[in-house]
């Protein structure tokens, strides 16, 4: 793909999802030109590794190693950094009791919605409650 083409970050963003539509959200998550495979186990990330690794052969995409790194717990993605131990703090918020507190929540976690993959759909419920 010519690098000059105006339009050529866009093109590169759908073919991605084409090619992967059925691994994205769930195995792997595309942006720009960065591909990442997440997984809960070391197991399961084996097998989104390997499931991944052959629709790039199937498709003839080659990636840098150079910029590849496997089994990472944490590390900065399009200038953020991501770490579980971040992620700790919002895991152990107190369960919301009244309509205030749930407010409160609802108002907290809309601040980092970019990073939680169909949010609206998952507090969808809360909302209707409110």
């Amino acid at each position: 793909m010519l690098v000059r083409l105006k339009n050529v970050g866009a093109t590169y963003q759908k073919a991605m999802v084409t090619l992967f539509c059925d691994m994205m959200h769930k195995e792997i998550e595309v942006y720009v030109d960065d591909m990442i495979s997440k997984s809960k186990t070391s197991e399961q990330h084996v097998e989104d590794l390997r499931k991944l690794f052959v629709r790039l052969r199937k498709y003839k995409l080659r990636l840098n190693p150079a910029k590849c790194t496997f089994g990472m717990k944490s590390g900065k993605l399009v200038g953020f950094m991501v770490d579980p131990d971040k992620v700790k703090a919002i895991r152990e918020m107190p369960t919301s009791r009244t309509k205030l507190e749930v407010r409160g929540f609802l108002r907290r976690i809309n601040y980092i919605t970019w990073f939680i993959s169909q949010l609206t759909t998952t507090c969808s419920l809360m909302y209707y409650l409110l």
